[in-house]
């Protein structure tokens, strides 16, 4: 299966690139892209300037449709995936857990086109599993002008699987999906240092 990180975001909200934001004198996509070449076979960056993120060592690829938000995102992680399925992660999640991303990608996921972690009565569309099936969707969904990804997860003709919390047992879901929009976010965490 593929593993993708999105490092799109403009970041206005936190007013530097969050990616580089530093835990323990390793970068978020640092730790992140690790993480990952743990877990998955094939492993690539979603960026919209990849000449940032050119010392990972791995893949990147401009976003297919320009200024098309996480939608765009997800359905470039699909485009450019080897595989059927990939399960797709923002850039500002310090505690992404392995575990808890291993569960996601062992749900029996036939008969559904997305399986999406549903944590406080919001879906979390970018720590989730989507499948190939969903490319004319999205691509329709971004020539229409709607980047509403939570739009497209409950859009007619495709299947979501929404796991609930109690669904993950003991793992720390609610962990694994926080990220970091705003500096009082960060403030929070303890993660001030910036790379």
């Amino acid at each position: 299966m593929t593993g993708v990180i999105l490092a799109g975001g403009n970041s206005r909200r936190m007013g530097f690139n969050k990616a580089f934001i530093k835990i323990n004198d390793e970068t978020i996509i640092e730790k992140s892209m690790k993480l990952f070449k743990s877990i998955f076979d094939d492993v690539f960056v979603v960026a919209n300037d990849i000449l940032l993120y050119e010392n990972l060592g791995e893949r990147i690829y401009s976003d297919v449709y320009g200024n098309s938000g996480s939608l765009g995102g997800v359905f470039t992680a699909l485009f450019h995936a080897r595989d059927n399925w990939a399960f797709v992660a923002a850039c500002d999640m310090p505690y992404l857990e392995g575990r808890t991303i291993k569960k996601i990608h062992d749900f029996p996921r036939k008969g559904y086109d997305a399986i999406v972690p549903f944590i406080n009565d919001g879906y979390h569309p970018m720590h989730a599993l989507y499948s190939k099936r969903c490319l004319k969707r999205m691509e329709l969904m971004i020539k229409e002008g709607n980047l509403r990804i939570t739009d497209f997860l409950k859009s007619k003709g495709i299947k979501t699987r929404k796991l609930l919390e109690t669904e993950f047992g003991n793992l720390p879901i609610k962990t694994s999906i926080e990220n970091m929009n705003t500096r009082e976010d960060l403030l929070k965490t303890g993660l001030s240092s910036r790379g």
